[in-house]
């Protein structure tokens, strides 16, 4: 019988308002509930983990992120806030470009403890972005803008928008999705990959435009980065890509963990 496995889901931060009264005066840590639902979907349980921010009353010394990686099984880093760009080594283009840097702290720590731990790690959209810049890659701050003849990336329709993707061959996505007739995922960004990380491959790309789509450590840990929203397809819905097979082997690796 399989051990019922924790999972660990990144929290989004809201910062509060300088104006703010009640709730808007306060930083808010909080999950969307679709992609906490897409996990839960194999029966494992999940954690938000809440980042310990300079206007909290908890002492650091208390609690570390550490602690987090060393108890559950594995990490999804959720979307979210666009990743500041002295991450990477540059200045915003735009003044709402800037993202969220104690986010971008906070994840990266997470990120950190967690392969340090060998535990297995995920990151959805943002999620995928961040593990990218965390291993020394860049992105592009705003993709309409920097590269013009690119496909859309980003519309109004959010999480009904969806375009084509190419596997890699030989890769891991080809190896757990097969070959399928429909590839097209929901996929909802502005800014994207722009330069590759250390010990990373890419695993998928937008139809068109070649857009890093897909990304995949080379280390010893699973560690796999998806540009798109898998959370975002409904059920029975055959015009988009199910990567439930996706999540089957990231928790695959949390249970061969566990024997380690």
């Amino acid at each position: 019988m399989k051990r019922t496995l924790k999972i660990g889901l990144s929290a989004r931060l809201l910062h509060p308002r300088a104006d703010g009264k009640g709730l808007e005066s306060k930083t808010l840590q909080y999950l969307e509930q679709s992609v906490a639902q897409w996990i839960m979907a194999r029966d494992v349980l999940v954690f938000m983990i809440p980042s310990i921010t300079r206007d909290g009353m908890l002492d650091r010394s208390v609690m570390r992120l550490s602690d987090y990686a060393k108890n559950l099984d594995g990490l999804v880093l959720q979307g979210g806030a666009d990743i500041n760009p002295a991450a990477y080594g540059e200045t915003e283009l735009r003044p709402e470009w800037a993202g969220d840097r104690t986010r971008d702290m906070y994840e990266m720590e997470l990120l950190h403890e967690f392969l340090e731990c060998g535990k297995p790690v995920l990151g959805i959209c943002r999620g995928a972005q961040l593990i990218n810049v965390a291993m020394g890659g860049a992105l592009y701050q705003d993709i309409a803008s920097q590269l013009p003849e690119s496909a859309e990336h980003l519309a109004e329709a959010y999480d009904r928008h969806a375009h084509g993707i190419v596997l890699e061959k030989g890769g891991l996505l080809e190896k757990r999705l097969g070959n399928p007739a429909q590839c097209q995922v929901i996929s909802i960004h502005h800014q994207g990959i722009r330069t590759l990380g250390r010990d990373l491959v890419v695993e998928a790309r937008a139809e068109g435009d070649g857009m890093i789509e897909a990304i995949r450590g080379t280390g010893r840990n699973f560690l796999l980065g998806l540009q798109w929203h898998p959370e975002f397809r409904r059920p029975g819905d055959e015009d988009i890509l199910d990567c439930l097979p996706l999540l089957e082997a990231f928790l695959d690796a949390a249970r061969s963990r566990r024997w380690l």
